[in-house]
């Protein structure tokens, strides 16, 4: 498994950088490129090997797979949900694009197998709210859910038709200490955290009952590896598997807080990501990820406050 040569794409992204670093523990770090447009998170690009490429560029793309005879691709590279909403039709080419030049990789056999994250913007306002199903309408209302959904036809039929090992799960709002919020409608529960420690208030763009599925960034970084290392024939889901952890609105997370760092306030100001968050689900069942690889989160709401805050304050 070491001898597992890795390319990140996009591995300066919130979840990217994370990802880079705990698949570097894993494979060694000679073995996991990282690469993004430009250089960003510096852990990333100081413990390894790293590339600057465009992942709307196949040419590329396709020079650093040869260059380093890489066997698995990540697919990182992302316009994410409210940041979309400004540039649609950038969103859509890079969204798109670089799925298919990864895709392309693979159904050539010059790569083996490929992670592409999906996420709960593929749902709807027609999807049903509360614990949502694996197969379910969806009918997405941003850009960067119609980017997902399609993105996820596009890796069924290209291990149906073409037989490409290609893996995917709709990740929940992720939150995590070790990156700023990077433009997505569920990063409130991120900013909230670095408010709380440097200002001790926060002022949320969502209403204070608006409930969405969350992850602790450790618990998505285990899952995205644990999808790569299952058997090819424990993947029964070639679109994108549902994954949750934990569901909560913004008081919630205050009341959360507030626990931890008395006197903290919050205020609320909704904006136009109300009206996406209103799309999406409040929670997610997500069954046969458990079943199918034996996916199960280890935080909840209370112990990753108090990861959040403790690693923040310091």
């Amino acid at each position: 498994m070491n001898d597992t040569k890795i390319l990140i794409i996009g591995a300066c992204g919130q979840i990217g950088s994370e990802l880079t670093l705990k698949l570097r523990e894993i494979y060694g770090t000679e073995n996991v490129i990282a690469s993004d447009i430009r250089k960003g998170e510096q852990d990333v690009f100081k413990t390894g090997p790293f590339e600057i490429v465009d992942a709307m560029n196949y040419e590329q793309v396709e020079a650093l797979v040869n260059k380093y005879k890489v066997d698995e691709v990540y697919l990182m590279a992302a316009l994410l949900s409210a940041t979309a909403e400004k540039n649609p039709a950038f969103a859509w080419d890079l969204n798109m694009n670089s799925l298919f030049h990864v895709l392309n990789l693979a159904k050539d056999k010059k790569i083996k197998k490929i992670f592409w994250p999906s996420s709960i913007a593929v749902f709807g306002p027609t999807t049903p709210k509360q614990n949502t199903p694996q197969y379910t309408v969806m009918e997405p209302s941003t850009v960067y859910g119609i980017s997902k959904q399609a993105g996820e036809r596009w890796c069924e039929y290209y291990f149906n038709k073409y037989g490409v090992d290609v893996r995917s799960i709709r990740y929940p709002g992720l939150i995590s200490w070790k990156t700023p919020p990077g433009g997505g409608t569920t990063d409130y529960a991120v900013d909230i955290y670095y408010k709380a420690v440097s200002d001790n208030n926060y002022t949320c763009f969502l209403s204070e009952n608006t409930e969405l599925p969350m992850m602790y960034m450790d618990d998505a970084i285990r899952a995205t590896i644990g999808i790569m290392q299952a058997k090819a024939e424990d993947i029964k889901i070639r679109s994108a598997y549902n994954l949750a952890a934990m569901s909560f609105t913004p008081k919630e997370i205050a009341v959360a807080i507030a626990k931890e760092k008395s006197g903290f306030k919050i205020s609320y100001e909704p904006d136009f990501r109300q009206a996406i968050a209103d799309s999406w689900p409040s929670s997610i069942d997500d069954s046969a990820a458990a079943n199918d690889w034996n996916w199960k989160p280890e935080y909840n709401l209370e112990n990753m406050t108090k990861v959040m805050l403790e690693n923040l304050s310091k």
